[in-house]
């Protein structure tokens, strides 16, 4: 399963096109037009049509998506690449900024199998039997192995779970981004604050700052 999709990702890299000219939804592609040839889609995708929120990644603007979709024995391969502007956090000094984003893909779906259960008599009543699920073991799970139901694909949680896995876990402005001064909370990529050298007690010094300038306000 594995050699197939990373066929696939070979071919697309090259530009060899899979596409039948199948004019299908981006987003919601038809599985009966996906076959052995394969089907090639693109288009502009906006975050909410990916259902990001601002707690996931923000985009600026739209990411422009590139699909091939390839059926293999019972198995649907997707291949593609994803580019866009991200709109990040700097971990250090606080601040959005924006970040190119480019990432490539290749994930396997398979059809979910749903238990209909056995209908027997037993005892003069009617009881229904569970398929007892197969264990899997733990070096066997595919983390690119997503599932789907009906006739067509839903891609688009797909996307939002590929784009979530590509943000960095601790996003920099600039690689030397000097962060903000842990006593007065000052932006040091914006010069010295006044702090100059002075030791500071601990993290939470801004909060107590902050919390006694409030209280002394409110004595005045």
């Amino acid at each position: 399963m594995t050699g197939e999709c990373s066929a696939d990702r070979s071919m697309w890299e090259r530009g060899s096109s899979l596409s039948l000219g199948i004019m299908t939804d981006l987003l919601t592609p038809k599985i009966a037009d996906i076959t052995a040839a394969g089907v090639s889609l693109s288009g502009d995708l906006t975050a909410e049509e990916l259902g990001l929120d601002d707690t996931d990644a923000a985009l600026r603007g739209t990411a422009a998506v590139g699909l091939d979709l390839r059926a293999v024995d019972r198995t649907i391969c997707v291949t593609g690449v994803v580019e866009g502007t991200a709109i990040r956090q700097c971990v250090r000094c606080l601040k959005d900024f924006d970040e190119p984003m480019a990432f490539s893909l290749c994930v396997v779906y398979e059809r979910e199998v749903k238990s209909t259960g056995l209908i027997g008599k037993r005892d003069g009543a009617q009881k229904k039997i569970s398929a007892t699920p197969p264990v899997v073991e733990e070096e066997e799970q595919n983390d690119d192995l997503y599932y789907f139901t009906g006739d067509h694909l839903d891609l688009a949680p797909m996307l939002r779970e590929q784009v979530i896995l590509a943000s960095p876990m601790h996003p920099l402005c600039v690689p030397d981004c000097l962060g903000l001064c842990a006593r007065c909370g000052h932006d040091l990529n914006e010069g010295p604050c006044r702090c100059g050298d002075v030791p500071v007690g601990g993290p939470f010094d801004v909060l107590r700052t902050m919390k006694e300038k409030l209280r002394d306000a409110g004595r005045r």
